[in-house]
């Protein structure tokens, strides 16, 4: 009773504006500590920025520090960064519709031009991951929990959660989560009646830096709210009706205000230059994964996370056995709390989300239909990948942790001395120890990334690129993006042919991976990957000197590769013998497309 009796105190403080003595205080130190353990995730990035590449990033870490190379070229040059036509020459790439991530880009231009974009690559994951894990921090201090060490608990975890952490690897969208927690506390505030218009201005303007950080986040936070808002109203109908005048009145100003921000960038989103319909993912977690360990934990096995998820950066659902398990018990022991309540109901309704259209376990498809297949069709949700739902889970289990954690602190500082028979502190340390210390995070591989061709990297592109593109074969795509790098390197001083990103796909424009398709990328591709030279006939010659003419080629570049000598007889075939320029074979396609304009 006591302890309850507290909490209302507490927040009978909060909720006049008060703040807890000391929070301030220590709120240094422990941004301080949520950076240094995320400075130590990538630490060995930060070793070495001009070659450390992350092992497990795949092709995307050429692809963000390309988005934000090309924004802060934009920028610098005062033109529209939502759009840019230095990939995908001369169609573009749609910005608005590839995540580039322009709430951080455009501010972070200046490092950008300054240190180069992987410095930018590095901030924004470091930055973001020990920000996202203090904000968290801060919402649950000031609106949950009375004790700091609840608090610093419950906030690590969601900056630094196994699935944090494996899109810590490639995916900063689902990293830079900073904006969130404002977002809940501004609701909170509507909820209690607080200046409902003042709060409602507030709460658009988040919304609005969320989209331009990160449009899906936004969207599984907005599912996870109205999950957790329902099951809470139930269970405080009195409370909900006095709540719904403030609350409506704050989300329609807010919803007015997030429009007038970010209308004309969602009309280019959804209507502009190289715009898609949908992109379509299905892939939903093993219902195994999520007793699971990830790769990046330590007690985590790479090749049974590697089996049970679509790659070590879509470990969405690993959080380990002992974590399942006291998060039923907490379910249990909380079950009184209208709070823990609907954060189990939101944790539940994610989590089955995220099983897909077919519920999987152990790699076995049970052949049950998943809760998916109800939204899988909506707009925005047929364009998300459903294992990523299982994210919702990080705060809602937090939640519990924390209010658990608090009730321990409470329960043992309200007793007196002589009635503490049992360590309780140092059982509930030692309980969490055993649920988090398995999935604590270890720091990020990295790999030397692929060297840059001296013709790239001194200059030597110059005398073949007047207007036109650049065609590094293999043409740059999911397979293969280091051309971006190499782009980046050379002052984004021409556009590529093709490229990595997510554009429209035939007469539906479904939107996949790369650019439409073209017969010669298609054939230079086998080549590289097959090794062998086939045979060239006068019509893919005809397809070659169409798709030059189409991409408004000026050189065609082969930098070094495993199959070169394969790569440089088909491309003599279609194109006849080209010329050595430092390490790079080149052929400058200017006179013939020229000629095939001009017929």
């Amino acid at each position: 009773m006591a302890a309850v009796e507290t909490r209302l105190r507490i927040s009978a403080r909060l909720a006049r504006g008060g703040r807890i003595p000391g929070v301030r205080a220590g709120d240094r130190w422990v941004a301080m500590g949520f950076l240094v353990l995320a400075i130590w995730l990538y630490h060995d990035l930060w070793a070495d920025l001009d070659h450390a590449y992350l092992a497990s990033a795949g092709q995307d870490q050429n692809m963000w520090e390309w988005f934000f190379d090309a924004t802060a070229d934009a920028v610098r040059d005062l033109r529209n960064p939502l759009i840019s036509d230095l990939q995908n020459h001369p169609l573009g790439v749609n910005m608005m519709a590839n995540t580039a991530m322009l709430g951080l880009g455009v501010p972070l231009t200046p490092v950008t031009l300054l240190f180069g974009p992987t410095s930018t690559w590095a901030l924004v994951l470091t930055g973001g991951m020990a920000a996202s894990a203090f904000a968290w921090y801060r919402l649950f201090i000031r609106r949950l929990v009375r004790h700091r060490a609840a608090a610093v608990i419950a906030g690590g975890f969601c900056g630094f959660a196994p699935p944090i952490v494996a899109h810590g690897n490639a995916h900063p969208n689902f990293v830079v989560l900073f904006v969130i927690p404002p977002i809940i506390g501004v609701l909170i505030r509507l909820w209690r009646d607080e200046r409902p218009v003042r709060n409602g201005i507030v709460l658009g303007l988040l919304i609005a830096f969320q989209i331009f950080i990160g449009e899906e986040p936004l969207v599984f936070a907005a599912t996870g709210l109205v999950v957790f808002g329902f099951v809470y109203a139930l269970a405080r109908p009195e409370a909900a009706r006095a709540a719904a005048r403030p609350l409506g009145t704050g989300l329609l100003i807010a919803a007015a205000v997030s429009f007038a921000l970010v209308a004309y960038p969602l009309w280019v989103q959804f209507f502009g230059p190289q715009h898609y319909s949908s992109l379509e993912h299905e892939s939903g977690n093993d219902l195994a994964a999520f007793t699971a360990y990830a790769s990046d934990s330590l007690a985590g096995d790479r090749s049974g996370a590697a089996a049970l998820s679509e790659g070590p950066t879509e470990e969405n659902a690993f959080f380990g056995w002992p974590l399942v398990i006291l998060t039923g018990f907490l379910v249990v022991w909380l079950r009184r709390e209208a709070v823990a309540r609907a954060a189990t109901i939101t944790a539940l309704v994610a989590a089955l989300l995220s099983l897909g259209l077919r519920i999987v376990v152990d790699h076995e498809n049970t052949g049950i239909p998943g809760p998916w297949q109800l939204v899988n069709k909506l707009p925005l949700f047929e364009s998300i990948l459903e294992s990523r739902y299982a994210m919702v889970c990080v705060p809602a289990i937090a939640v519990l942790l924390a209010m658990a954690t608090d009730r321990v602190l409470t329960s043992v500082r309200d007793r007196p001395v002589a009635e503490r028979e049992l360590p309780v502190r140092l059982i509930w340390a030692g309980v969490l120890t055993m649920a988090l210390l398995p999935i604590a995070p270890t720091p990020l591989d990295v790999v030397d990334r692929r060297p840059v061709p001296a013709f790239f990297a001194d200059g030597r592109w110059r005398p073949y690129v007047d207007h036109g593109s650049v065609v590094v074969v293999p043409l740059p795509s999911v397979v293969e993006a280091s051309a971006l790098h190499w782009q980046s390197v050379a002052d984004l001083g021409f556009p590529l042919a093709e490229g990595y990103f997510v554009g429209p796909w035939g007469p539906d424009r479904v939107g996949v991976y790369g650019a439409d398709y073209s017969p010669t990328s298609a054939l230079l591709g086998r080549v590289a990957s097959e090794g062998k030279v086939p045979e060239i006939t006068d019509d893919q010659r005809r397809e070659a000197r169409e798709d030059l003419t189409r991409w408004r080629a000026d050189v065609v570049v082969l930098p070094p590769h495993p199959h070169g000598a394969e790569l440089t007889g088909t491309l003599t075939a279609l194109l006849g013998p080209g010329r050595r320029v430092a390490d790079v074979q080149v052929w400058d396609v200017r006179p013939l497309v020229a000629a095939a304009r001009a017929g």
